[in-house]
């Protein structure tokens, strides 16, 4: 009988800031993945985040250039075509399954307001209208809020 190789975790301070950002979403809800972990609208995908060590699970490492440990996350997203020379090279990556969804190794210099950011994107492109016009009233009331307190300082 063959033991199971028991496969490093996404690093709990990694899981918190990107439950905060996804849950903060509408409808959002997470779930454990074949590997990792990821977020839903609705019945699609719109973030997964996992663990690459000693090159498994073969295609992320392939595509993400590295046999790990490497912590990713892939997102939905119109980069691509938008932007293919930002979303080509590290710590981006492009997934050869989906054409539509772009990865980003999280190292210690990731942004988290950047990633907030594209996982927000990454929401409003697979959620239905009703939604993503929920979260972009409430993205214009925060930027509202934060010019208000800029002007009283």
């Amino acid at each position: 009988m063959m033991k199971s190789r028991r496969r490093p975790e996404v690093p709990k301070t990694v899981l918190a800031r990107l439950r905060k950002a996804c849950l903060a979403l509408p409808e959002t809800r997470e779930e454990q993945a074949w590997t990792g972990t990821r977020w839903r609208i609705r019945k699609e995908t719109f973030a997964h985040v996992l663990m690459i060590a000693d090159g498994w699970p073969p295609a992320y490492a392939r595509v993400a250039g590295t046999d790990g440990p490497a912590c990713v996350l892939t997102f939905q997203s119109l980069g691509p075509r938008v932007d293919p020379e930002t979303f080509s090279r590290a710590p981006y990556f492009r997934p050869l399954w989906r054409p539509d969804i772009v990865g980003r190794i999280l190292d210690s210099d990731v942004d988290c307001a950047d990633i907030a950011k594209l996982l927000t994107a990454s929401y409003c492109l697979l959620a239905p209208k009703k939604l993503v016009e929920a979260v972009r009233a409430g993205q214009a009331a925060d930027h509202k809020t934060r010019s208000q307190r800029k002007k009283r300082q």
